[in-house]
């Protein structure tokens, strides 16, 4: 599903990554690590599209992303890529279910259709009785797990999750380690997880590890 080939990044005199080659297969849950400053979340945005390499390839379902112009790459992001950060994000002005569609309207799909897939995945997340609170009136697990359903509204073959429950107490991260699994093996999506967090990290299918820019061990 996501191939990384030589890919190299600097900022100014600063070498980030360095060479960074590795395979990662449909449906695997694949954690990376390291210190901070190691270059992980480079890594992601460089994944996601975000950021562009100085060198090397990212291919994603076949597609070499370096040879899209930015809007084909746009369109690309929104269908193929899921976004699941630290902070949530959520638009405070808006329900749950309205926060859930916006990539679906970003996407152009009707107003009916995104309305119905977001409460189906709302429901699959248990957030049903939530529909219409803002994040305001949401803990921070019902919080995260509406961004989950945002990043899921496209069924996007790829998750990309940048410390997802850095900021969850610890039944609220069991909660989302947990769900992260059940949603691989229901719609078999690769997962991709920069954490801090060992438990997590220790669940997942593989673990690679960026030390100095490098991948240093799998």
């Amino acid at each position: 599903m996501i191939e990384s080939i030589g890919i190299t990044k600097s900022f100014g005199a600063l070498q980030v990554l360095k060479n960074i080659n590795f395979k990662i297969k449909q449906g695997e849950i694949v954690s990376i690590v390291g210190a901070s400053g190691a270059g992980k979340t480079t890594l992601l945005q460089i994944i996601g599209t975000l950021d562009k390499p100085d060198k090397g390839q990212i291919i994603i379902d076949k597609i070499d992303i370096s040879e899209l112009g930015n809007k084909r790459i746009s369109g690309f992001r929104n269908s193929k890529i899921g976004f699941v950060f630290q902070f949530h994000h959520l638009l405070a002005e808006f329900t749950a279910l309205e926060n859930v569609c916006i990539p679906a309207y970003i996407g152009g799909r009707s107003k009916a259709d995104a309305e119905s897939e977001a409460v189906k995945i709302l429901k699959f997340l248990n957030l049903s009785e939530r529909l219409d609170h803002k994040p305001g009136q949401l803990s921070g697990g019902e919080q995260q797990r509406v961004a989950v359903a945002r990043a899921l509204i496209n069924n996007p073959s790829v998750i990309l999750a940048d410390e997802p429950s850095g900021n969850l107490d610890s039944a609220n991260k069991k909660e989302l380690h947990e769900l992260f699994f059940s949603l691989r093996d229901q719609f078999n999506q690769t997962f991709i997880i920069v954490t801090h967090d060992n438990q997590l990290a220790e669940m997942s299918d593989r673990i690679l590890k960026i030390k100095d820019g490098i991948i240093a061990s799998e």
